[in-house]
This record gives C-alpha cells, sequence and structure tokens, in this order.
C-alpha cells in the first residue's frame, strides 16, 4: 500500500511540474517596463522594452522554439528605427529604417568561408 501510495504521489508530482505554464514577464526599470516573452515550450520568444503609455522601445530581440536568435529590432516610442537584423540559417539581413519605413535592405549569405551581399 505504502508503494502503491508513493507511486501515486510521483505521478502527481510530475503532471503537476508539466502543467505549469511559464508566464510571461514584465518589470518596472525607471521609464520603460522590460518584458520577456516565452514560446508555449517555456523557451524565451522576445525580450525588450514598452513605455508606460505602453508602446515599444528601445531593442526587441525575438528567438525561435530552440533559443536561436531570428531577429534584432529598435524601435523609439512605438516608431520603427534605425538598423534591424533579421537571422535565417546562412542568411542575415540588415533592414533600416526612417520615419518608420524601410530605408534600405540588405542581405548576406554565408556560403562555405565566403559571405555574399546583394549591396
Amino acid at each position: 500500500m505504502k508503494a502503491l501510495f508513493m507511486v501515486a504521489a510521483l505521478i502527481f508530482s510530475v503532471s503537476t511540474v508539466m502543467a505549469q505554464e511559464i508566464k510571461d514577464t514584465y518589470e518596472v526599470k525607471g521609464d520603460v517596463i522590460e518584458a520577456t516573452l516565452y514560446h508555449d515550450n517555456g523557451v524565451v520568444a522576445q525580450t525588450g522594452f514598452y513605455t508606460k503609455e505602453n508602446k515599444l522601445h528601445g531593442e526587441w530581440i525575438s528567438y525561435d522554439n530552440e533559443g536561436n536568435k531570428t531577429a534584432v529590432a529598435q524601435y523609439d516610442n512605438g516608431k520603427k528605427v534605425g538598423t534591424w537584423m533579421f537571422y535565417q540559417g546562412e542568411t542575415k539581413k540588415e533592414v533600416t529604417y526612417s520615419d518608420s519605413k524601410i530605408a534600405e535592405v540588405t542581405t548576406w549569405k554565408v556560403s562555405d568561408t565566403r559571405v555574399v551581399s546583394n549591396k
């Protein structure tokens, strides 16, 4: 009977741990709110900042389900600014924004030991 109780307790504790969700986190840091958002599998999906007016601000980094970086973006009070980087396998894209609109796109492809650009 004692063994049966131990097995039932073990199954309950494992199922409880597996059922727990990792929740997105938000932390006030001065004038901004730092956000960490998660994929369903518990891996970080995005990190970045919001203003207290709920506008994206500063650097935002995105990750795929396996934790690989897929994008680095820049915002200024909700507006897309600067150069954004997108990563997909051996391809890297630089997208430059001006007035929240795409001003320039450069694609880089790493092939063996050579780097090729479309610029």
